[in-house]
């Protein structure tokens, strides 16, 4: 698949699920005024995959009207637990590089489960993406947006009861149907 065609896919997903839903609150804050970083990785295995991640900080180091990038891996890690290896490199390499309190990911999968809920749970939709994803953000932005948003462990309530009330299949049909829209 063309990289733009994956990132016009991870853009239906942002718009048609994380912000219609309001999974995450400040999606519509980046999305609005465009300042999203699509970055589409091309390499398949964890270290390649690792060294384009570092010049996606980088690159965040360097241009900041950028508030975030979103690391989109669509080949080499359909499966969730090497996608779970390589976020946890990942975290460990954010902080390896100095970037500690700079930046943290945040982390999205097709297959993405929660530990200790049921497979077919619908609250694993929170963190369902077309695509693997690392999402890559300024923790100075987190900080700003949640002093006036209030208690961050309401987003998380809202949105298992959002996905539990309308279910697993109400947004399978929508991730496939992101994936449709751009074939």
């Amino acid at each position: 698949m063309a990289a733009e065609t994956v990132i016009h896919c991870t853009q239906r997903w942002l718009d048609d699920v994380v912000i219609k839903y309001n999974f995450c609150p400040f999606a519509r804050f980046v999305r609005e005024p465009d300042s999203i970083h699509y970055q589409v990785c091309s390499q398949p295995a964890a270290e390649a995959a690792l060294e384009q991640l570092y010049v996606e900080c980088a690159r965040l180091d360097e241009e900041s009207h950028i508030s975030t990038t979103l690391f989109i891996l669509p080949q080499g890690f359909d499966n969730f637990d090497d996608y779970l290896d390589l976020l946890e490199l990942a975290q460990e390499l954010i902080t390896t590089w100095g970037y500690d309190g700079v930046y943290q990911l945040a982390s999205f999968h097709p297959q993405y489960r929660f530990a200790g809920e049921a497979i077919a749970s619908a609250t694993h939709f929170t963190n369902r993406s077309p695509f693997p994803i690392l999402h890559l953000i300024r923790e100075a932005d987190i900080t700003r947006v949640l002093k006036d948003f209030g208690d961050p462990q309401t987003i998380f309530t809202t949105n298992m009861q959002t996905t539990t009330q309308l279910g697993a299949e109400h947004f399978s049909t929508l991730l496939a149907a992101c994936k449709a829209k751009t074939q």
